[in-house]
Formats: structure tokens, sequence, C-alpha cells
């Protein structure tokens, strides 16, 4: 099933004429689909939605949240947060965000940040309801742009 659910995802990318946006999606995918699916399994959170959270939040791996502070989410520091921290511009000027040491630290971060309260409506979908879970995040409040779900 998980195969099939980032099959769906890879089909979003036509493999043939790609431009370098495409390539890039693709090669995004490629690169973090066994993490993806590593979570998948520990989590029980979709690996095309973990991959499609990535995608969207790093532009493809190309932020430099992701590039210079690994960190595939957007997920910002909250009053919890212990690590390291980075700061920029995003719904304020100086918005403070969670930087890791690895990319897969980001996905694991990620992983438990959404096993917390205020996503846990979201596991009573299905693995293959990815509509519900994209509606579901952005509901939950993940994201604070009004079409994030589409």
């Amino acid at each position: 099933m998980a195969l099939a659910l980032c099959l769906s995802l890879l089909s979003l990318v036509t493999l043939s004429a790609q431009t370098p946006r495409k390539q890039s999606y693709m090669d995004y995918i490629r690169s973090f689909s066994p993490e993806a699916k590593r979570q998948m399994d520990r989590y029980a959170i979709p690996a095309s939605i973990t991959l499609a959270q990535g995608l969207i939040e790093t532009g493809a791996g190309s932020s430099i949240l992701a590039l210079e502070h690994n960190n595939h989410f957007g997920i910002k520091c909250h009053n919890s947060w212990t690590g390291k921290r980075t700061y920029h511009k995003d719904d304020r000027p100086n918005d403070c965000f969670r930087s890791y040491p690895s990319a897969r630290e980001s996905y694991e971060d990620h992983s438990a940040f959404l096993k917390g309260k205020r996503y846990q409506r979201l596991f009573a979908l299905r693995y293959d309801d990815y509509r519900g879970w994209a509606q579901g995040l952005q509901l939950c409040g993940y994201a604070t742009n009004k079409g994030y779900a589409n």
C-alpha cells in the first residue's frame, strides 16, 4: 500500500519531458521517499502526505530552512523547543524555526509533532485518504496559507 501511495505521488510529476522544476520534485521524492516510508511504518502518517508537505515547505528541498537548517516542514520553535533555532521572515519578520542536525531528524520530529494532541483526529483517517489528511492538517492549523490543502 505504501508503494501505491508513493507511486500516486510520483504520477503527479510526469517522467517525460521534465522541466527543471519537475526534475527537482522528482529528485526530492527519490531522496526522501525511503525516510517518508520509514516514518509511515513507525507513526502511521501516510508517506504521500509527508513527502507532499516536504515538497511544499521546502520548494523541493531548495529553501534556506532545508538547505542550511535541515528543516523540511517549516516547523516553528514553540515554547517547548530546546534545540537549535534559526530566525526567518514568515508570518512575522523574525519567526523562530527549529534547526536540525540532519534531514532525518527533521522527518522524525515532524512525525512526533503530528502525533501530538492537536492532530490526533487525523489518525482516524485511512492511509490512502490523502485529501482527508491534507484538509485535516489545514483545519488543525498546520499551515497559515488558506490554500494549503489544495
